[in-house]
């Protein structure tokens, strides 16, 4: 390695790791934050009682290092286990097949728990085959967007369709949600209309907090409302003037969220920022904030 931290495949981890740890020493953001939503009982400097997220629950979404992972996927996969991941949510395997990526996850020591893969004009036995070479036994469709509620219907049905196909094979299969989904269309919002149109034995579903709460709606309220249903989180932060931030710095109180949707199934908690301006240290600050957090 040279002396500028580099090697011939790209950034190395230890570097990687370094220009991470120093970027958030400098900004302040390792350990308690006296920020909006840290201040709040129930986050991380707040009160040291209650429960905490069991470690193998949580995840990160590698749509969140997806540049480095370009870059340099080795070295950024070896990044994160030193951070302290063991699982993570997959968003492709990087121009590798799925018995390649599943090598590299091994070498690291990471379990793929969970994955984003669209069903829609996909075949779906292909998609089960990589699911079983790969070791995920949860996934998601990651995004849809209709403009009538006929087509959302219609979706809903390919949906429990291909779910159904992947419940045979052992492999949860559920809906990822942004914001649109609580938008009304002709009175009726099209996450309701996914809810009403597919069996809950083969639609779960994955809650992108950030989304949920753009989207005008209240997570607990929708939690308690798809009780059971609910098997996966993306802990995803909301700066202050709207944008995404890294998590503990925004304004949602994750510990009074997490302390109110505890009942029911384990779910895991996966970190994400779908643009940080340093992803490795929107990862070791996403995993060191879940670690750390009472509630």
């Amino acid at each position: 390695m040279s002396d500028n931290g580099m090697t011939g495949a790209g950034l190395s981890r230890r570097a990687m790791l370094r220009t991470a740890a120093g970027a958030a020493a400098a900004a302040g953001i390792t350990g308690a934050l006296a920020t909006t939503a840290q201040a709040a009982p129930g986050q991380a400097g707040g009160w040291s009682g209650g429960r905490r997220v069991p470690k193998n629950m949580i995840s990160i979404q590698l749509y969140t290092l997806r540049d480095l992972l370009s870059e340099d996927l080795e070295g950024t996969l070896e990044a994160l286990a030193d951070i302290g991941y063991r699982t993570v949510e997959l968003a492709g395997t990087y121009g590798r097949s799925a018995a390649e990526f599943r090598g590299l996850l091994d070498r690291y020591h990471l379990r793929a728990t969970s994955a984003h893969v669209s069903f829609d004009g996909a075949d779906v036995d292909q998609l089960i085959d990589d699911a079983r070479t790969l070791g995920y036994t949860k996934a998601a469709c990651a995004y849809a967007n209709y403009s009538t509620l006929a087509e959302w219907r219609a979706f809903a049905e390919r949906l429990d369709t291909a779910a159904a196909a992947f419940r045979r094979a052992g492999i949860a299969y559920g809906y990822h949600n942004h914001a649109h989904e609580y938008q009304t269309i002709d009175g009726v919002r099209p996450i309701d209309v996914i809810a009403e149109n597919t069996d809950p034995r083969n639609v779960h579903f994955e809650y992108d907090l950030y989304w949920v709460v753009e989207g005008g709606a209240d997570p607990v309220e929708e939690y308690y409302r798809r009780f059971g249903r609910v098997l996966q989180y993306h802990v995803k932060d909301r700066a202050p003037e709207g944008g995404w931030a890294d998590l503990g710095t925004g304004t949602i109180d994750f510990g009074e969220l997490f302390r109110r949707t505890w009942k029911g199934p384990m779910k895991q908690y996966i970190v994400e920022h779908d643009a940080p301006s340093d992803p490795l240290t929107t990862a070791k600050v996403g995993f060191d904030y879940l670690a750390d957090l009472r509630f």
